[in-house]
């Protein structure tokens, strides 16, 4: 007994003396003058709430925003704004510091004039969803505080607006945001909400499909949605409601003033959302959000949260060398306050949304054209794009955020039903089919499933251009979440019938289709025929599309090495025999040289994609130590629509294709225009590229091509700097497989650390030549 303690603590003093201390002070973004509107704010977050914060002629302003929050439209909608108003006050004719504190997850706010000093503490739990403010000044002080909504009576969105709807360009009626409910409650509370109504997108959508005797079947997420919170103030009273205008848009404030002059002032503001049928359940949950508020022991928990968070993963680059100007100082910095945004809705009922996650602003700070309320932005709100929302979620590996994977996870699991619901209901058989651009209710969008559609067309399909026959978006989450088991081995059991459901859905589809033409299911090498399929939303019409054959492929296989406890024989031999039918890549011929293919055939280009190297990014079939990397390279210099295609903006991959391939230089160049400062005041608000600011997929795309050339794995092997050039410094601390992380210090062109835990998988890594 007495050994086996000894052996405890000697093995916690291990762990405890390899934990890292980073020191991410100078990554922290400080503004020593105020901005001029929403579009200069600051993001500030936690849990699932995202705060964008500025400060604008002498007032704390602030957007709450929330994971969740859809309307009757599947508009993502914001839950207010904030506005704080001291009294004297420190930010005129003073001075002024506006600072985000990333090691701690806090936004201070300090000004300091010949009347006053102050300084603004804004915070938000981790564990629990209260939105903190507190202000402390050097002597007696008053504060108001307004809580600024704009949705204060029904609003009817025409246009462009209604690209922050699930109706987008194709309303087939008219489009109300419904107004919120806004009203004092008790002497010092603000009580708002928004409740969805009866009818929702959902049952448009529904009907639109054809799904009306399987409805009561459906999982349906908007139905009796509640949400919105209650602002509270400590010593505050209720005043007058006001009125006026920000930016674009009208609205009220309903304000609550401190009832004396102090030192300290402390507003809260806390949210509840769930699903119920009457005002008094939901009211009786936000009670409960409050009842749970512990204060101190909160503020202690979110400290601890984000210690442990920065501790786990990192990258810095020319640490000793700060540099705002340099470029390379930048790709650090911005991958860190990146990851930091992530971390902002870590644990939502929902996952970061591709375009703008939680932290949107006024739309005409992105596009002066779009002078719509702060609710907007492009490509919908409960609108999920699988090839955009992909790159937000595959950096969370290497940089061990697992946890912050289970929205993502959660949100196929909860549709899986209604997926299959479409298998069975369109075509008879199994298998689960989700679409391209789908909605939060697994259904695909009503815009883009088209009203104006030949009476003959298949009801299962989208009639789309773009997006018809896209099918194999969902097998890359299916692979992050085999990839997370062997990453981390949490048991992954609850997301077996998912993956299992998603490959049946190929199998058996693409039989049905060849029976549909023929006598015959399989060709003559006994493959599946998959056509008509599509490689990624660029070669259409296309006949075995490269990156479906890989993602089955993968996926197949992944499912096949898990331990004897997931799987029974009869699952084995079936998943076996279905991995023999998939064809085998396809391959073309440019001059002399020989390159990976879209597809076997296809019949027209309608995108700038390039899934010709879908086999190295995502499915690694090509790569490093790999056979066949001549093949991949050659198609990356190679290929015409490659090279026309090529770019750094938005969800465009070269970087990561670059850093996997080991073509350092080009890696460095494409990650250097991905990561480096934004070009608007926060420097990790990018876009809006092909979507939105702030443009996630753009951020993680840029996250995920500096993490491959630091850091890249096949199977046991761990391949340290494969496409970093030794000549500039870098620490990181980044994960590999079967719980590995690697902790690497290259300093003047020599390598300084290289730490691995657990300690024997060292005998697994693989340096550069020259280090």
């Amino acid at each position: 007994m007495y050994d086996k303690l000894i052996f405890l603590i000697l093995i916690f003093w291990s762990l405890w003396a390899n934990a890292q201390e980073v020191d991410l002070s100078s990554y922290n973004v400080v503004w020593n003058s105020q901005s001029k509107n929403s579009s200069e704010s600051m993001p500030c977050g936690g849990g699932d709430i995202g705060l964008n914060i500025w400060v604008e002629n002498n007032d704390i302003l602030f957007y709450i925003a929330r994971s969740g929050t859809f309307d009757n439209n599947n508009t993502l909608l914001k839950q207010g704004r904030v506005r704080l108003q001291l009294s004297p006050n420190p930010f005129t004719n003073g001075t002024f510091r506006q600072e985000l504190k990333l090691k701690e997850g806090y936004v201070v706010i300090e000004g300091k004039n010949k009347e006053t000093e102050a300084k603004v503490k804004i915070w938000v739990n981790v564990s629990r969803p209260i939105v903190n403010v507190e202000v402390m000044a050097d002597k007696p002080i008053s504060v108001k505080a307004a809580y600024e909504n704009w949705r204060f009576k029904d609003r009817v969105t025409t246009g462009k607006e209604n690209n922050a709807n699930s109706y987008k360009w194709a309303p087939p009626g008219e489009v109300i945001t419904k107004a919120d409910v806004v009203r004092y409650e008790g002497k010092n509370g603000v009580l708002f909400y928004h409740q969805n109504e009866d009818s929702t997108v959902f049952d448009v959508t529904v009907k639109q499909q054809g799904l009306d005797t399987v409805k009561s079947q459906l999982y349906n997420p908007l139905a009796d949605l509640r949400f919105g919170g209650m602002m509270v103030g400590e010593n505050m009273k209720t005043i007058d409601v006001t009125q006026g205008r920000y930016q674009d848009t009208e609205y009220k404030g309903w304000q609550l003033s401190s009832k004396d002059k102090a030192k300290k002032h402390q507003l809260k503001v806390y949210l509840h959302t769930s699903q119920y049928e009457s005002f008094k359940q939901w009211r009786e949950g936000l009670a409960g959000t409050q009842i749970a508020d512990e204060g101190e022991l909160n503020k202690k928990e979110v400290e601890r949260w984000w210690e442990a968070f920065w501790d786990r993963s990192y990258i810095l680059i020319k640490p000793n060398n700060k540099d705002v100007k340099d470029v390379d100082w930048q790709m650090g910095r911005n991958y860190q306050l990146f990851r930091y945004m992530l971390a902002c809705n870590a644990y939502g009922t929902y996952p970061t949304k591709f375009n703008g996650g939680l932290f949107t602003y006024d739309p005409s700070g992105v596009d002066t054209a779009m002078k719509y309320t702060p609710d907007f932005r492009n490509w919908g709100g409960g609108t999920h794009t699988a090839q955009n929302q992909r790159l937000v979620y595959w950096p969370l590996l290497r940089s061990g955020d697992y946890d912050m994977m289970k929205p993502q996870f959660e949100f196929y699991r909860r549709l899986l039903g209604n997926a299959e619901l479409r298998s069975e209901t369109y075509w008879g058989h199994g298998g689960a089919s989700f679409t391209e651009q789908l909605e939060n209710f697994g259904l695909p969008n009503p815009a883009e499933y088209g009203w104006k559609r030949p009476a003959s067309y298949d009801k299962g399909m989208e009639y789309n251009a773009w997006l018809e026959y896209e099918w194999d978006t969902v097998l890359e989450f299916c692979m992050m979440i085999l990839e997370r088991y062997h990453y981390n081995g949490d048991n992954m059991e609850r997301y077996l019938p998912l993956i299992e459901s998603c490959v049946q859905f190929f199998d058996e589809h693409y039989q049905y289709l060849a029976k549909q033409r023929g006598s015959k299911a399989l060709d003559g090498e006994g493959h599946l025929v998959l056509y008509p399929g599509s490689a990624a939303e660029t070669y259409k019409m296309a006949y075995n599309a490269n990156s479906t054959i890989a993602g089955l492929k993968t996926v197949l296989t992944g499912l096949l090495t898990l331990p004897p406890s997931y799987l029974k024989e009869e699952q084995k031999e079936r998943w076996s025999t279905l991995l023999k039918r998939i064809p085998p890549l396809n391959f073309r011929s440019v001059g002399d040289f020989t390159l990976l293919a879209p597809a076997k055939h296809w019949e027209r280009v309608n995108n700038t994609e390039a899934p010709q190297l879908y086999p190295v990014f995502p499915w690694g079939i090509y790569g490093l130590g790999r056979s066949g990397l001549d093949t991949a390279v050659n198609t990356y210099k190679h290929d015409p629509d490659v090279l026309k295609f090529r770019s750094h903006v938005g969800w465009k991959q070269d970087n990561i294709f670059a850093a996997r391939l080991g073509l350092t230089q080009d890696a460095l160049t494409l990650n250097r225009l991905k990561l480096k400062d934004s070009g608007r005041r926060f420097p990790a608000f990018w876009g809006p590229g092909f979507d939105w600011t702030p443009d996630h997929n753009w951020g993680g795309s840029g996250m995920i091509g500096l993490q491959e050339m630091l850091l890249q794995t096949d199977g046991s092997k761990i391949y340290v700097l494969p496409s970093w050039p030794l000549d500039r410094d870098v620490e990181f601390k980044l994960h590999a497989p079967y719980q590995t992380t690697v902790h690497v210090k290259v300093a003047k062109g020599s390598l300084q650390k290289l730490e691995v835990f657990p300690v024997h998988r060292k005998a697994d890594v693989v340096l550069p030549n020259g280090i």
